[in-house]
C-alpha cells in the first residue's frame, strides 16, 4: 500500500493547511484519515492519501453501490427508487441547457443508468468506467462500447460532458478537468455534481457524514471552493442546483454510520432540516449541481 501527500493545494497551490477533521473509512478498511483545509482558499482535502496504483482495494465492497446494482436492504432500495426520479431530472437539465441533442460524455458513468436514460431520449452516448464489473455493466445496459480511460476518446468534441459524483474520486484533478473542458464543443456544456462539506447534515454529522467518504473522496468542495475551480480553468458558472434527495440518503448513511444502524425517522427528520437550512443559506444543500460553460 502506497500513500502520497499533497504539499500544495489543489486549487490555489498555497502550501499551508491546517487538520479540518480526522475520519474513518467505516465502508472498507476501518483506517482513519485526516481531511485539511488550505489557509488560503479554505479547499478541504484528505491528506495523505492512498496514491492512484492503492486506491482500487477501498472501491471492493459490495456496498458500493454505484459500482452495482444491488437492491438488498433499505438504504440500498431507496437508493434506486431514488434513482429512477433523479435519473429523469437529469436528462430534463441536459435538455433545457442544450435543447439541440448532440454527443454526450458521462465520466464515470457508473453501472450506466444515466447514459442510458440519454440514449432513449435521442443523445448519442459515450462513457468512461475505470471500474471493470461497472463498465461491463454500462456496457451491457447501452449497448455501447464504455472506454475504461479518457486517452481511449480522441478527436471527439461534445455538447455536455456530465460528472455524477465523480470529480471528488479523481487523483489528477486539475489534469482531468482541463482534457474534460477541451473535449467540449465551443458552446458546451460542463455538468458537475458534488457532496457540499458546506451543508447541514454536513455540520451535524461531522467526522460521521457520509459524504466525506474517505479515502474514495479524496476532495470536499463547497460552493465557493467549486466556484473558484471552475474560474481557474476560464469556466463560467451558469447555475448551481441542489440534489435535494441527497440529503435524506446521506443522513440515512450517515446515521448507520454514527449508530450502528439504519434509522429510517430520524434521517428522513435530518435530511428535512438540512434541506430547510439550505433554502434560507445559500443554496447549501447537501450535494450540489454545477452548471459551467466556456468563458
Amino acid at each position: 500500500m502506497s500513500y502520497e501527500r499533497l504539499e500544495h493545494c489543489p486549487i490555489c497551490g498555497k502550501e499551508d493547511f491546517k487538520n479540518f477533521l480526522v475520519v474513518t473509512d467505516n465502508a472498507v478498511s476501518k483506517e482513519s484519515f485526516v481531511i485539511v483545509e488550505c489557509e488560503n482558499c479554505t479547499f478541504k482535502f484528505t491528506n495523505p492519501r492512498p496514491d492512484a496504483a492503492s486506491i482500487d482495494k477501498y472501491y471492493e465492497s459490495e456496498e458500493y453501490i454505484s459500482h452495482s446494482n444491488i437492491k438488498t436492504g433499505i438504504i440500498n432500495r431507496a437508493y434506486h427508487v431514488v434513482r429512477s426520479i433523479t435519473t429523469k431530472q437529469k436528462v430534463e437539465l441536459i435538455n433545457r441547457h442544450t435543447p439541440a441533442k448532440g454527443a454526450i460524455l458521462d465520466y464515470g458513468c457508473g453501472t450506466g443508468v444515466f447514459l442510458n436514460a440519454c440514449k432513449n431520449d435521442g443523445w448519442e452516448i459515450r462513457g468512461v468506467e475505470p471500474n471493470t464489473r461497472a463498465r461491463e455493466e454500462a456496457s451491457g445496459q447501452t449497448g455501447e462500447i464504455i472506454a475504461k480511460e479518457l486517452s481511449e476518446i480522441e478527436g471527439e468534441k461534445f455538447e455536455v460532458i456530465t460528472l455524477w459524483h465523480v470529480l471528488e474520486h479523481i487523483h489528477t484533478l486539475n489534469e482531468t478537468l482541463s482534457e474534460l473542458i477541451n473535449l467540449l464543443q465551443e458552446d458546451g456544456t460542463l455538468i458537475i455534481a458534488v457532496p457540499n462539506a458546506d451543508s447541514h447534515d454536513a455540520q451535524q454529522y461531522k467526522a460521521d457524514w457520509a459524504a466525506y467518504d474517505v479515502p474514495r473522496h479524496l476532495y470536499h468542495f463547497t460552493q465557493p471552493t467549486m466556484k473558484r475551480l471552475l474560474k481557474k480553468h476560464k469556466m463560467k458558472l451558469e447555475e448551481v442546483l441542489p440534489m435535494k434527495f441527497d440529503a435524506y440518503y446521506v443522513s440515512m448513511l450517515s446515521e448507520k454510520q454514527k449508530e450502528g444502524k439504519t434509522k429510517v425517522i430520524s434521517s428522513v427528520v435530518n435530511g428535512f432540516k438540512s434541506n430547510s437550512y439550505a433554502e434560507k443559506n445559500g443554496n447549501d444543500y447537501s450535494s450540489l449541481i454545477f452548471v459551467a460553460k466556456r468563458k
